[in-house]
């Protein structure tokens, strides 16, 4: 960053920190790591452990502000914290239910703090979201487009960042493979199916999806089904070579399966 002092090509840094995460680690384990046989074991950590991992995190972040500030950079420099998903085994993901690898919305909502001080000012955003929105942002944020050849799914929402341009409705969609999962978001409703169960809720209201509306409100029942249908209609089909990692009940207690339904 020292080296980008006075100049004036934009520059890209992305920074991706392995934790809180998988195998649970702290900044004091080095040698948890040499014991470590399967990285998907599911007897480390604790929230001990997490408090540390978060602290640790925290530090390093604090380290990038300084370095931009200390370069003369941090006025003009947009930073963006966010995460991939929602969390998992320690975290808190209240208000919500869920958690990663799961679309109930403590799985798929996720935290994101931004700074700009040169052109964004403090605020709270209620602008829904996704994390393909950041290419075409940071284009627009850079005086850049994207490419022609390769449109972005996703949207510009540095004017309304910026308080030029007011919030938008979109509808969002998400799909997967673990518990044949899928869901689909448009202003307060968010239809979701898990299995063979369907749910319809106003996230708005009932954000920890308490309250299912589907009998109450059919037409934006099946409209929202509808469209998640044609949606996935343009995406390559699911396989059985497809991954994705889920939750049982012999990995965690509270996703347990009541007998009468686990014997087949």
């Amino acid at each position: 960053m020292h080296e980008r002092r006075g100049q004036d090509k934009p520059f890209f840094l992305s920074l991706h920190f392995t934790a809180p995460h998988w195998p649970w680690e702290g900044p004091d384990d080095e040698h948890v790591a040499h014991s470590i046989k399967d990285l998907f074991h599911y007897d480390g950590g604790s929230l001990k452990k997490y408090g540390e991992i978060v602290e640790a995190l925290d530090k390093a972040v604090g380290q990038v502000l300084q370095a931009l500030d200390d370069s003369g950079l941090g006025d003009n420099t947009i930073v963006i914290f966010t995460s991939d998903n929602g969390g998992e085994r320690f975290s808190k993901t209240w208000p919500f239910t869920g958690q990663k690898t799961e679309l109930l919305e403590g799985g798929i909502r996720v935290p994101t703090l931004l700074r700009w001080s040169a052109r964004i000012q403090p605020q709270v955003q209620e602008q829904v979201t996704a994390s393909f929105d950041w290419l075409p942002t940071l284009l627009a944020a850079a005086g850049a487009r994207p490419h022609p050849d390769f449109p972005s799914d996703g949207q510009n929402i540095l004017p309304i960042l910026e308080g030029t341009a007011a919030n938008t409705e979109r509808s969002l969609f998400w799909r997967y493979k673990s518990q044949a999962q899928r869901a689909v978001r448009r202003g307060p409703w968010k239809y979701l199916k898990i299995n063979d169960n369907e749910f319809l809720f106003n996230v708005e209201e009932d954000a920890r999806e308490r309250a299912n509306l589907k009998e109450h409100q059919p037409e934006i029942f099946a409209g929202l089904r509808r469209q998640w249908e044609e949606w996935n209609e343009q995406l390559l089909p699911i396989t059985a070579e497809s991954y994705s990692h889920g939750l049982s009940p012999d990995i965690q207690a509270d996703r347990y399966v009541p007998a009468r339904l686990s014997q087949g």
